[in-house]
């Protein structure tokens, strides 16, 4: 059977090739992603028109299709969705850009309030979830650490579903979506309006999710001085 080929954020290149070999379960299957759970980790497969997560695999548009995903399991550290290869042969690029602000602490954001924030919303990311995502990238973005609000995530991402907590961890680490980082490098521009309505256009909610944290996190870092691509 013909590979696959797809572009691999780094972290999810440096899971894969770590897996044992040996099936893993598909958690969620839908016309243009699939999702597996490797590990305790959400890895996904997604095509040209869902959500580019940055804990997903990048197919072209319509690969998808012909591939029911009905088992999934690791080869020598490869992805097999119906014993068909998953072959990397790019990376793809999803760090959040450099935010230069004059700040040199966080914006503030009790862990109470983060208790009250993971897992609340519905769907496979809860709005909650979007919104801390948003406050951690801002700050990932901008080099300020976060060590309680850090742990407290860690310690309820158990809470909230395996997607939503897998992507709370790419935040953690500054992974972002694109529409994300095209968003940050255009804030106090011009361009801000139209990135900010394609950020909001991802998912139910996701998006507005993703611009409310963010936007909060701006907020108590004061403005930012610029943005380095």
């Amino acid at each position: 059977m013909r590979p696959l080929p797809v572009g691999a954020p780094p972290r999810v290149h440096e899971r894969l090739r770590a897996a044992p070999d040996g099936p893993v379960p598909v958690v969620h299957r839908g016309p243009h992603a699939v999702y597996v759970d490797l590990h305790g980790w959400c890895t996904g497969v997604v095509d040209a028109r869902a959500a580019q997560v940055p804990c997903a695999l990048r197919a072209s548009s319509g690969a998808l299709a012909d591939v029911p995903a009905r088992t999934a399991e690791i080869r020598d550290g490869v992805l097999h969705l119906d014993g068909r290869a998953l072959v990397a042969g790019r990376f793809a690029r999803v760090e959040v850009p450099t935010l230069a602000v004059t700040a040199d602490r966080p914006a503030p954001l009790g862990t109470e309030e983060v208790r009250s924030l993971v897992g609340a919303g519905d769907g496979l990311t809860p709005y909650g979830d979007d919104i801390l995502c948003g406050w951690l990238a801002v700050h990932r973005a901008a080099g300020i650490a976060t060590p309680e609000v850090d742990a407290a995530v860690r310690a309820l991402s158990s809470r909230t579903t395996l997607l939503s907590a897998t992507l709370l961890d790419c935040a953690l680490h500054g992974e972002v979506l694109p529409e994300f980082g095209a968003w940050l490098r255009a804030v106090g521009t011009h361009d801000e309006p139209a990135r900010a309505a394609a950020l909001a256009a991802i998912g139910h909610t996701s998006g507005h999710g993703l611009l409310a944290g963010a936007r909060r996190a701006l907020a108590g870092l004061t403005h930012p001085t610029g943005v380095a691509a």
